[in-house]
């Protein structure tokens, strides 16, 4: 006999800030949404140790707790947080069809993508070893920690330029670490950073290892043109090499920028599928901070029950 395929109103994929806010939303509409967590539940920010930028924190907090407050919330007003991934996705034919962990379909009559996205790291031990003891991959998020002190930074492109930009603004020096003998960044974004005093660039320099028993203390670079190595003494590493967005499950199916990201109607987290909503980093390249995610995850939801009030 076959066994009948679970129904839900409004199923969430992924469980950052973005998948979260959307839960306790559409939970509070009366929508029962079902939230699956993805690999990393909670996102990225369960590898950051210190948020002291999000509203409502005085004191800061640290990510996991923020996210299991964010995961409580939602559960309080009814959402079902499930641990699981979601695997694939049929999105030909409303109701959506879903397949969880490779085995489990269901059928959606909306869906919130909130799968966010992932810093590319370097691959060495060292930087996994101090994540968050000094090596991060967002500036914006943990350069304050490090004012008045010397920081290191690897990347070539205009987020790299920019974050190295902003560290200046807050740090006493800045190396940044470009593996070429040229930025990839726009014009703009490389006469800033060359006519920063506080920024030197080491052009031809690769990252050999990261040093520090605890926390960052320095970093081996070494040059790829004449293999001489030398110690900087930093006390932190911003690693801007990139993000991939966490979508390949929806590839062909929405449609989306030529780095992964799924684009939306702006103003809206419409996706070119009605009934098919983004939000959070999977569709932001440009703030990737958990406050905009959340906001985004806001949008969805209401972006999701006007779709299906509309439809009633």
């Amino acid at each position: 006999m076959n066994q009948e395929i679970e129904r839900v109103k409004v199923l969430i994929i992924g469980s950052g800030p973005a998948g979260y806010t959307a839960a306790i939303y559409a939970s509070r509409a009366g929508l029962s949404p079902v939230l699956y967590t993805g690999a990393q539940p909670g996102g990225q920010l369960t590898i950051t140790n210190d948020v002291e930028n999000y509203p409502g924190y005085p004191d800061g907090v640290v990510g996991p707790q923020m996210m299991e407050d964010f995961r409580k919330q939602a559960e309080r007003f009814g959402t079902q947080v499930r641990y699981g991934v979601v695997t694939a996705v049929d999105l030909g034919t409303r109701p959506f069809r879903a397949t969880v962990d490779d085995s489990k379909s269901l059928i959606a009559d909306t869906i919130i993508i909130s799968t966010g996205a992932s810093a590319k790291w370097l691959g060495i031990e060292s930087e996994t070893r101090l994540n968050g003891k000094g090596v991060s991959a967002c500036a914006v998020c943990d350069g304050f920690f490090f004012r008045g002190k010397e920081v290191a930074i690897v990347g070539g492109g205009d987020t790299a330029c920019e974050e190295a930009s902003y560290l200046a603004n807050i740090c006493k020096k800045v190396y940044m670490l470009v593996r070429r003998d040229e930025l990839r960044a726009s014009q703009i974004m490389q006469k800033r950073v060359m006519n920063n005093p506080k920024i030197e660039i080491l052009w031809n320099h690769e990252t050999e290892e990261i040093l520090g028993e605890e926390e960052v203390t320095g970093v081996r670079v070494k040059s790829n043109r004449s293999g001489e190595e030398k110690v900087l003494a930093v006390e932190a590493f911003f690693v801007a090499i990139g993000h991939q967005p966490n979508t390949s499950i929806f590839e062909g199916l929405v449609d989306m920028d030529a780095n992964g990201y799924i684009q939306t109607v702006p103003g809206t987290t419409r996706t070119n599928i009605p009934g098919v909503f983004a939000c959070g980093d999977a569709q932001d390249h440009e703030y990737r901070q958990a406050v905009t995610a959340a906001g985004t995850g806001c949008m969805a939801a209401l972006d999701a029950e006007r779709f299906l009030s509309a439809e009633e």
